[in-house]
């Protein structure tokens, strides 16, 4: 059995965890008997050494850094949490069950960061079967669109990950292509090649896992030197350069040398990231136009009657009684649209919405939502809200991008089932209880 305990005691590994830890949320796991209190710190070196001798076999840290950790509680709003966060580093979490294509998608994502001139670039071993690419807060712009910095999170980190995603698409697919072909990984994976396809091409996010949406607060990642209980390997740094030349045997925990830091802050040039924030966030915004800007389709015959809320579908009831977390302007554009396409007046959805705003969380300024009710009134076709997330056996599926599911209020009944958008189910519902 791996001497854990020999392991911990060395003073270069408890000076690394030590150091990355300040001004983080610390968890400790305890093996097979699970996890340690939450929220947590690690001050000293020997707290790690301490720890390992109660039961504690590995320490993940936060990507956000607080002013105290030890202040956050469970169910704080976003406000609450903006005011306590300090900054947050962005750190993409690849994995796959080939280890190959998990370090080709590094490499590609690392060119993508040098091609903007981003020169404090960590990378470290997951431990098992992946990557972590780190970015610190330190090379970021101070604010976007008047909005600080820190308090762009996770939607910063999302929108980031989904541009870098977008950037290697392509190579990846044809990087892993000269490897092999799609019958080949398909009767390796036992899938069909179908499912491998998208517009065409090998879709090399079905192969590698880099999902924005797990971007979330108090989201955490296994920390730089630390043990991975399922593989028996250590999460050590890396030289970026060397990522397609990287072997596990250097992860072994007899070969494991401490020369390389993880998210080091040393010399950094101001605002080194900004031009990776400008394109992407430019990105964003003209994707989610050409998705806002989607005119109803033909398929969907418009209601010449007014739909009963007793027949609204369940997402749109679950956003009626208002937004717990992030999201409330997404949540306001779904409900302009949705109103708007089932036959309410002006007057009507100006009442639901402002009744729906004192419900958020923390409701959006008033100026802003006034402003998105003309904006609509002006409007002379009627827009859709975006479609339902794909489902398999009515469960939506997981690692896909969609309002619904980014809301959490994708909630299917047995009639969505039928459905591909919440008109759709409103419309169908109450004529089937109008034949009735």
């Amino acid at each position: 059995m791996i001497n854990l305990l020999k392991y911990y005691s060395r003073k270069d590994v408890q000076k690394e965890i030590v150091e990355i830890s300040q001004n983080r949320e610390v968890v400790v796991k305890y093996g097979d008997k699970g996890y340690g209190k939450r929220p947590d710190i690690i001050q000293f070196e020997n707290d790690v050494y301490e720890l390992v001798k109660k039961g504690a076999t590995s320490f993940a840290i936060s990507e956000e850094r607080w002013k105290n950790p030890l202040s956050i509680k469970a169910g704080m709003t976003k406000k609450q949490l903006d005011e306590l966060r300090q900054g947050w580093d962005f750190i993409m979490d690849l994995d796959s069950i080939n280890f190959e294509y998990s370090k080709l998608a590094t490499h590609y994502i690392l060119e993508a960061l040098k091609f903007y001139d981003i020169k404090h670039i960590s990378l470290k071993f997951s431990g098992n079967q992946g990557f972590h690419i780190a970015v610190p807060f330190e090379t970021f712009p101070k604010k976007i669109n008047d909005i600080e910095i820190k308090n762009y999170f996770p939607e910063g980190a999302k929108i980031i990950a989904s541009y870098l995603k977008n950037m290697i698409n392509e190579h990846l697919s044809q990087a892993i292509l000269e490897k092999e072909s799609i019958n080949e990984i398909a009767n390796k994976l036992n899938r069909p090649k179908e499912t491998l396809i998208k517009n065409n091409l090998l879709d090399p996010f079905t192969l590698v896992d880099i999902d924005p949406m797990l971007f979330s607060s108090r989201h955490l990642i296994r920390a730089p030197y630390s043990y991975h209980e399922k593989s028996g390997l250590i999460s050590i740094p890396i030289n970026p350069n060397n990522i397609l030349n990287f072997n596990k045997e250097d992860a072994k925990i007899e070969n494991v040398k401490v020369n390389l830091k993880f998210l080091d802050t040393g010399n950094i040039e101001k605002e080194e990231a900004k031009e990776l924030f400008d394109k992407a966030i430019y990105w964003h915004i003209k994707n989610a136009k050409k998705t806002e800007e989607k005119v109803i389709s033909k398929t969907y015959e418009l209601p010449t009657f007014l739909i009963n809320p007793e027949f609204f579908p369940p997402c749109i009831k679950l956003l009626l009684e208002g937004v717990k977390g992030d999201g409330r302007k997404r949540a306001l554009f779904i409900l302009l649209n949705f109103l708007r396409s089932i036959n309410y007046k002006y007057d009507q959805i100006e009442k639901i919405i402002i009744e729906w705003n004192r419900k958020n969380y923390e409701p959006l300024r008033e100026n802003y939502v006034t402003t998105q009710l003309n904006w609509h009134k002006k409007q002379e076709k009627n827009i859709l809200p975006p479609n339902c997330p794909v489902r398999e056996n009515n469960i939506p599926l997981i690692n896909q991008q969609n309002y619904y599911t980014d809301l959490h209020i994708c909630m299917p009944d047995d009639f969505c089932k039928l459905i591909k958008n919440p008109i759709n189910y409103a419309i169908r519902k109450q004529r089937l209880f109008s034949r009735k």
